[in-house]
């Protein structure tokens, strides 16, 4: 038979070992939810420094792209209004080619480039003169009806602030097939490190002359190294379609990725003006 003095030390043990549970409950829960912010903190720190090597703006073909301030963004819970009109009818084109198409413009005339696009038409003054292959190329490509239809796939909003575009995969793994030479890496406009807001400027491997038809489009001023050819200058009514896209944000929260903004090019045209 239990005597009341056992059963009070047992009750006490029962009551000891509850709170060992609890506690070692407590403890593995702590834990984790430290293990979780650690990983989540390890995350954020790598992806920081990696938007600052040297490639940041790349084709994605090994799936490490372009990106201090941090400028405001919708998080990937509380996602802005779409700013921008649906995507105009059509097909994207897949055609690729094996060589740098010839040269057939007038390096000595100004063109002109024109993105009609669902957020509102944004206008480029080319640098012909000083990037000759890239200027050429994209007026072989607009004309061949490359970038109709396709989506700018990237935003970054901390780091390095930029909309990269031209890659009908929409993954940022696409290109045209060939590639082109880097042009114009001492442009007077590249000071102190910096691609200047207005700048538009080809992504490119991380290597030399590897420029496809991914291009990025700088709507802040943005510290990079002089490695992506400039090669032409944003209006001001294109910076402003720039801003309305950048304000919506992009879709992790983190700085980089796809707008929110459904940013298609419905037409892009190519002038000698």
């Amino acid at each position: 038979m239990v005597t009341q003095e056992q059963r009070k030390r047992q009750l006490a043990r029962e009551k000891f070992l509850r709170q060992q549970q609890r506690r070692t409950s407590a403890r593995r829960k702590a834990r984790m939810r430290n293990s979780v912010i650690a990983s989540v903190l390890g995350v954020i720190v790598i992806g920081s420094v990696a938007l600052y090597t040297t490639g940041v703006l790349k084709n994605d073909d090994d799936k490490s792209n372009a990106s201090a301030d941090v400028t405001p963004s919708a998080s990937a819970t509380s996602k802005a209004p779409d700013p921008c009109a649906k995507p105009a009818a059509g097909k994207i084109k897949t055609e690729t080619w094996k060589k740098e198409p010839a040269m057939t413009i007038d390096t000595s005339a100004k063109y002109t480039m024109k993105l009609a696009t669902t957020c509102g038409d944004i206008d480029i003054a080319l640098k012909t003169k000083a990037a000759p292959h890239t200027v050429n190329s994209f007026d072989f490509l607009a004309a061949k009806g490359y970038f109709d239809h396709t989506k700018c796939h990237r935003l970054t909003t901390s780091g390095i602030y930029v909309l990269q575009c031209g890659d009908p995969t929409g993954a940022g793994s696409g290109g045209p097939g060939y590639t082109i030479p880097d042009e114009n890496l001492k442009d007077t406009s590249l000071k102190g490190g910096i691609y200047p807001a207005g700048t538009i400027a080809m992504a490119n491997t991380g290597q030399k002359h590897t420029g496809g038809s991914q291009f990025f489009l700088v709507y802040k001023d943005s510290t990079l190294p002089a490695s992506y050819t400039p090669f032409g200058t944003i209006s001001a009514s294109g910076m402003k379609v720039l801003n309305k896209i950048a304000a919506a944000g992009e879709s992790t929260g983190a700085g980089d990725g796809a707008p929110n903004a459904t940013v298609v090019i419905n037409k892009a045209t190519v002038t000698k003006s």
